[in-house]
């Protein structure tokens, strides 16, 4: 347990927006609603959001999170996390005969269809990203070869490439924006003919994060990004803050905070990771509380209105007399 001993701390700046975006609420909901309807268990490929908290209140209400098929009985429900999966866990999936509800955000749908498009066109691909992300397996796992991983701008020197007259690049959703560009410049510069998506593949949530972020750090001593250590966009919010010169730390959770960070530190900045539920930034702002803090002010930012639909047969109708749990 952490000491609660009054710090410097003064202010707390809230970043907006911050936390959960469109695709992992809807996620969150599907894996919801399929209990609800089905009963529990219900099967999770992968974690549906890299989230412990969340993925303990799901394991709570009847959710079993895996990782191989082998471990789904026959006959169950079986939910594709948000990160999306491969079209080999898809066919095998279908050959089990599960019965399938698909979290794949849509903005990772998005590049999956742009990458199958451009497939049948003849195109080769390079995708910017996190090696071993479950988001990367999928979007690669969607062809069964032409398509190459490069994670920085040393790898696009060192790539290997069958062909490049028809080559196209895409890239991992919750990446930096900054390092994101700086690779793809890297990319344009060796492949000068490289395709682009017609929009960036970097999700509108991951760049209004980063950009609030940008707008707080200078103006704060401590950042506090609350997301779990799997969490890629909470990474990047953490890294970016200290670029950008604050003492930028990730926590899970109220409980990670150490007292000594805030030492000497008046104003302390909060943010949320994509997939991390504004009840952990509340836990966190008491706690800050408890260390001094006596003003919390919320920064301006973007209104976030975007809404993705539920897949067929957990929509509001197909729920209509299902009693909540």
């Amino acid at each position: 347990m952490t000491t609660t001993a009054p710090t410097g701390v003064d202010e707390v700046l809230l970043a907006e927006p911050r936390g959960f975006c469109a695709g992992v609420d809807r996620a969150i909901e599907i894996v919801e609603r399929a209990i609800r309807k089905f009963g529990a268990p219900i099967y999770v490929r992968h974690e549906i959001v890299h989230n412990t908290y969340v993925v303990n209140d799901l394991k709570a209400k009847g959710a079993i999170f895996i990782e191989d098929l082998d471990d789904v009985p026959p006959g169950a429900t079986l939910v594709f996390s948000a990160h999306g999966v491969s079209q080999e866990v898809r066919r095998e999936a279908a050959r089990r005969g599960f019965s399938v509800f698909d979290a794949t955000c849509p903005l990772v749908t998005k590049v999956h269809v742009e990458v199958a498009k451009l497939h049948k066109e003849g195109y080769d691909f390079i995708m910017i990203g996190h090696k071993g992300h479950p988001e990367v397996e999928g979007t690669m796992g969607q062809l069964n070869e032409g398509i190459y991983l490069v994670e920085d701008v040393a790898d696009v020197d060192t790539v290997q490439v069958a062909q490049s007259d028809k080559l196209a690049v895409v890239t991992q959703t919750t990446l930096s924006v900054d390092d994101a560009a700086d690779i793809l410049s890297a990319v344009k510069r060796r492949f000068p003919n490289v395709r682009e998506p017609k929009q960036q593949d970097i999700c509108y949530a991951t760049q209004n994060r980063q950009d609030a972020v940008k707008v707080l750090a200078p103006q704060v001593d401590v950042l506090i990004v609350v997301g779990s250590p799997t969490s890629s966009n909470s990474n990047r919010l953490r890294e970016l803050g200290e670029r950008l010169g604050a003492n930028a730390y990730m926590v899970d959770h109220a409980d990670d905070l150490k007292a000594e960070w805030f030492e000497g530190h008046r104003r302390v900045g909060l943010t949320a990771g994509a997939s991390a539920p504004e009840i952990l930034v509340t836990q966190v702002i008491e706690r800050l509380r408890a260390l001094g803090a006596v003003s919390v002010r919320k920064m301006p930012g973007v209104e976030e209105t975007v809404h993705f639909p539920l897949p067929m047969g957990l929509g509001d109708k197909a729920m209509a007399g299902v009693t909540p749990r």
